[in-house]
C-alpha cells in the first residue's frame, strides 16, 4: 500500500487502482432542550442563564424553556428572554418534565425531583454540608439522573470558575455588608467603613487568604480601612500579597496574636475553609466575647459549617442576629444580594458548558472529553460517584472513570 496526497492506491499488475479511504467522522451535533425553573426567591435571587446567553444557545439550535418569573429577582423580565428566542412556560412541572438539561442555582426539592424524567442532566449547586439528604440523593438515583455540582467543575487551568467568580463577588460584597451594618441606619454604632483625614480608620480582620479574602482586602483597602489577614498557610498569605500588590499585615494563626487583633477590630470576615487537620472553629465564643460592642462578623464560610463558633446559619430574609453585643451576618449565598451581577457571572460558566455538550453530541460524550466537568459529577446515570456523600449516607460510591468506560 502507498499513499499519495489524500488518496490511497492499490498497486496491481495492470496499474494503480484508486481505493476508498476511511475518514474519521466527527461528533454529531445534538440539539438540547434546556429547562430553567424559577428559584425559591426567599433564599435565592440568581438565575443561571441571562437573556444574552439564551440568544447564543437558541442561535445554535438549542431550545431554552424558562418558567415565568425565573429571572425576576435578577431584574430580568420574561420578555427579555422571549425576545431572544426563549420559551416562557407558566407551569413549573412542564419545565422539569420536558427538558434534557435542567439548570438551577439551588438543588431541586423533593417535589421537583418527582417531576423530572429519567436520564436528565441536572446542573445546580450541591453543598454536602447543607444539601446532603438521603431522600434527595436517592430520588435522583431512582430517576437515573446525571447530577453535576457547578461549584466543583474545573476549567482547563484546573481552577473552579464558578467558585472563583462567586467568591470574588462574595468578598467584595462582604465589605459592603459590613459598611451597612456598621452604620446607625442598621442598628450599628454609626461608624463609617474606611477612614477620612483626622479620624482613625476602621480595622478589618480577615480569616483566610483565598479568593474571597483577596477581594475583601481590595474592597476594604479601597475605602481606607486597616486590614489584617490570618491563615494557616504561608504560601496562601504570600500569594495574597502578590495578588493585591501591597505588603499588608499577615500572620499565621496564633491565639494571642489573633486575640489582640480582634479586641480592636470593627469587622471580622470569616473566609477560610476547614480541612481535615484543622479545628472546626478558628474563632471561639470566648474570643467573640472580647470583641468591641457593635462590631460586625460576616461568616462567609457558613455554607460549610462556618469558621466562627457563634455563627448560626440564616437566610436573606432574616440575615442578622446579635450575640455578645456583636452583629453577626451568616448567610450562605451572599452573591444573591447582587443577583444581576452574580447571574451574569454564573451564566458565563453555564452557557459554554451547554454549548460544548451540544457540540460533543450529548452529555455522555462531553463528559468523556471534559475532565473538568467530570469532576463535578456526584451522580452519573443514577449511580452515586461522590465519596463524601457516600460516606455520610452509607451508600457505596462507584469510581467515575470506571463508569465512563462502561457507558
Amino acid at each position: 500500500m502507498e499513499k499519495s496526497g489524500s488518496s490511497t492506491f492499490n498497486i496491481r499488475k495492470e496499474g494503480l487502482m484508486p481505493q476508498a479511504e476511511m475518514l474519521e467522522v466527527g461528533n454529531k451535533l445534538k440539539k438540547l432542550k434546556i429547562g430553567i425553573p424559577s428559584e425559591e426567591h426567599a433564599v435565592e435571587s440568581r438565575v443561571p442563564i441571562t437573556p444574552e446567553a439564551v440568544e447564543i444557545l437558541t442561535g445554535h439550535g438549542h431550545e431554552v424553556m424558562l418558567e415565568s418569573g425565573a429571572g425576576k429577582s435578577a431584574n430580568y423580565l420574561d420578555t427579555d428572554y422571549s425576545e431572544r428566542g426563549g420559551i416562557i412556560s407558566e407551569k413549573k412541572q412542564e419545565v422539569f418534565a420536558t427538558s434534557d438539561v435542567l439548570l438551577k442555582i439551588s438543588p431541586p426539592n423533593l417535589d421537583e425531583i418527582s417531576w423530572m424524567k429519567e436520564r436528565q442532566v441536572l446542573l445546580s449547586s450541591f453543598q454536602v454540608f447543607t444539601h446532603c439528604e438521603e431522600n434527595y440523593i436517592r430520588g435522583l438515583m431512582e430517576k437515573k439522573v446525571t447530577a453535576i455540582a457547578f461549584e466543583k467543575i474545573r476549567d482547563e487551568h484546573n481552577c473552579y470558575p464558578a467558585v472563583r467568580s462567586m467568591s470574588a463577588i462574595a468578598g467584595t460584597t462582604s465589605m459592603l455588608i459590613a459598611a451597612e451594618y456598621l452604620s446607625n441606619m442598621r442598628g450599628g454604632k454609626g461608624v463609617m467603613l474606611g477612614g477620612v483625614t483626622g479620624i482613625t480608620p476602621t480595622e478589618v480582620v480577615i480569616l483566610g487568604a483565598g479568593t474571597v479574602a483577596e477581594y475583601a482586602v481590595r474592597a476594604a483597602m479601597g475605602v481606607g480601612s486597616e486590614v489584617k489577614v490570618f491563615d494557616h498557610s504561608i504560601h496562601r498569605l504570600r500569594r495574597l500579597q502578590n495578588a493585591v500588590g501591597l505588603m499588608i499585615p499577615t500572620s499565621i494563626f496564633h491565639p494571642k496574636v489573633i486575640m489582640k487583633a480582634l479586641r480592636s477590630a470593627d469587622v471580622l470576615i470569616g473566609a477560610i475553609r476547614r480541612d481535615g487537620q484543622q479545628p472546626h472553629f478558628f474563632i471561639t465564643e470566648e474570643m467573640v466575647m472580647e470583641m468591641k460592642k457593635g462590631s460586625v462578623i460576616i461568616d462567609i464560610s457558613i455554607d460549610r459549617g462556618g469558621c466562627i463558633e457563634t455563627s448560626e446559619i440564616r437566610t436573606q430574609v432574616d440575615p442578622v442576629f446579635v450575640k455578645h453585643g456583636v452583629i453577626h451576618y451568616c448567610v450562605p449565598n451572599i452573591p444573591s444580594r447582587v443577583a444581576r451581577t452574580a447571574s451574569i457571572a454564573i451564566s458565563n460558566v453555564f452557557a459554554p458548558l451547554i454549548q460544548g455538550m451540544g457540540d460533543s453530541g450529548g452529555m455522555a460524550k462531553h463528559l468523556k472529553e471534559n475532565v473538568g466537568l467530570r469532576h463535578g459529577v456526584y451522580i452519573y446515570n443514577g449511580i452515586l460517584t461522590d465519596e463524601v456523600v457516600g460516606e455520610r449516607l452509607g451508600i457505596p460510591p462507584k469510581e467515575m472513570d470506571l463508569l465512563m468506560a462502561a457507558f
